[in-house]
């Protein structure tokens, strides 16, 4: 199957690629990385340690690995309407916390305001340029205070 788009043409920058390194212990980074978040304005209604299921399930030996579902909901609420509703498939805005090796961790996060306008889930108009622009502004805020 050909894509509609040449992916080695997207960056970093295209899908609001974040990326950190903390030095911590893997708990502790999974909770700054929570209040971080919060105080930048974000809720973080679903999170999950897909490491954990997979060592259980499949005995697949892997490191720590923990996913933060944010949200915003005013944002989230704009850009539903913004969106037609088709932002949902992509909910939540998911940061990721791995452990690089013990007191290292990466603190990972990509924009699913920009992807979602890479994909045609969103339309390319001047209101979800702003909800673009907002999300981004609270994710910086996140990042420069980890």
């Amino acid at each position: 199957m050909a894509l509609p788009i040449d992916p080695t043409q997207i960056g970093g920058s295209d899908v609001g690629e974040k990326r950190a390194t903390l030095e911590m212990d893997h708990e502790e980074a999974v909770e700054h990385v929570r209040e971080v978040f919060t105080d930048a304005g974000f809720g973080v209604p679903v999170e999950f340690s897909p490491s954990e299921l997979l060592n259980e399930k499949v005995d697949a030996d892997r490191d720590p690995y923990y996913v933060l579902g944010a949200c915003n909901p005013r944002m989230a609420d704009r850009a539903l309407d913004a969106s037609e509703k088709r932002i949902g498939a992509l909910f939540p805005c998911n940061v990721i916390v791995w452990e690089e090796e013990p007191g290292v961790q990466t603190v990972y996060h990509v924009s699913i305001m920009r992807i979602a306008r890479l994909v045609n889930l969103a339309p390319d108009d001047d209101e979800w340029a702003d909800i673009v622009a907002e999300t981004g502004e609270m994710v910086d805020e996140a990042f420069a205070n980890l």
